[in-house]
C-alpha cells in the first residue's frame, strides 16, 4: 500500500474554550487531488493552517514524505515544498506578474552586483515567470510586466496557481480557488488544477462548490466538529451523501463500520 506524502495524526488546536481541531487525522496520497469539505466552523481552515505552518497545533504530529516535520511559520512549510494559494490570493496588485511570482524569493544578479549591490536579476525572473505561465497554458497574458491589478479574476487566480506550481515541489494547497469567479473563469482554473496534478504534484482542494469537488477530486475528506469524519470516494457517493455527512444528517458507512 502506498504511504501518504503528507500525514497528520491527533492534531489539536484550541482558541481559549473553543476547540478548533479535536484529535484530527489527515492523509494526502502521492499524485492525488484531495478535496476537504465541511460546514462553516467545522475546522477546515484551522486544519489547513496547521499543515501550511500558519498556526502551530497544541498537540499532534505531522509527517512529510514519512519524516516528522514541525512548522512554526508558512515560510518553513514553503521551504519544505508546501505552497498555499489563499482565497485572498495574497498578491500585491500594483506589482507586476513577475514581481508577484517571485515575491519573498527574488533572484539576485550573479557575482558582485548581486552580493554587494544586491541588484535583482529581473531578466531571469521574467524568463522563469513567462515559462511557468506558458507551461500551464496561461500565455493569454501578453506582458509579464503588467500590473496584477490589470488582470481579470481568473487570470489573477491563474498567476497564483502558477506561482504555487512553480515553487511547490511537494504539495499545493488551494483554498476556495473558484469562489469569486464566473463560470468560464472557474472552468479554466479547474483545468489548471488538473494540469498541475498531471505533473505529479498532489493537491489539497478546500471548496464549498460540490460540482467542482466531484469533478476533479480523487478522494474527499469530510471534516466535521474539528476532526475527520470520513474519507469518501466521489465515484461511490453522491453530492447529497457528502452534504448529509458534513451536516450530520446522516452517518457515513465508514463511521458505522470502521475498517
Amino acid at each position: 500500500m502506498t504511504d501518504p506524502i503528507l500525514k497528520a495524526r491527533g492534531l489539536v488546536k484550541r482558541y481559549g474554550r473553543v476547540t478548533a481541531l479535536d484529535r484530527c487525522d489527515f492523509d494526502l496520497m502521492p499524485g492525488e487531488i484531495l478535496a476537504v469539505i465541511g460546514d462553516n466552523g467545522a475546522g477546515k481552515s484551522t486544519l489547513i493552517k496547521a499543515i501550511s505552518g500558519a498556526v502551530v497545533p497544541d498537540e499532534g504530529n505531522i509527517w512529510l514524505d514519512g519524516k516528522p516535520v514541525s512548522f512554526s511559520s508558512p515560510i518553513q512549510a514553503r521551504d519544505h515544498g508546501i505552497e498555499t494559494v489563499y482565497q485572498t490570493l495574497a498578491m500585491s496588485p500594483a506589482l507586476s506578474i513577475a514581481d508577484n511570482m517571485f515575491m519573498g524569493r527574488e533572484l539576485r544578479r550573479p557575482g558582485w552586483r548581486g552580493k554587494v549591490l544586491r541588484q535583482l536579476d529581473r531578466p531571469k525572473m521574467e524568463e522563469i515567470a513567462r515559462q511557468k505561465l506558458s507551461d500551464l497554458g496561461l500565455m493569454t497574458i501578453q506582458n509579464i510586466n503588467q500590473a496584477v491589478e490589470t488582470l481579470s479574476g481568473g487570470q489573477r487566480q491563474g498567476v497564483a496557481v502558477a506561482r504555487a506550481a512553480a515553487f511547490g515541489s511537494r504539495v499545493i494547497i488551494l483554498d476556495e480557488p473558484t469562489a469569486a469567479l464566473g463560470v468560464k473563469e472557474s472552468r479554466r482554473v479547474l483545468e489548471l488544477i488538473l494540469d498541475v496534478k498531471s505533473r505529479g504534484i498532489p493537491i489539497i482542494l478546500i471548496s464549498h462548490n460540490m460540482p467542482h469537488v466531484f469533478e476533479v477530486a480523487d478522494r474527499i475528506h469530510v471534516h466535521r466538529l474539528g476532526r475527520r469524519l470520513c474519507v469518501i470516494d466521489p465515484k461511490n457517493h453522491t453530492m447529497s451523501d457528502a452534504v448529509a455527512y458534513m451536516t450530520g444528517a446522516e452517518t457515513p458507512p465508514e463511521v458505522l463500520q470502521p475498517a
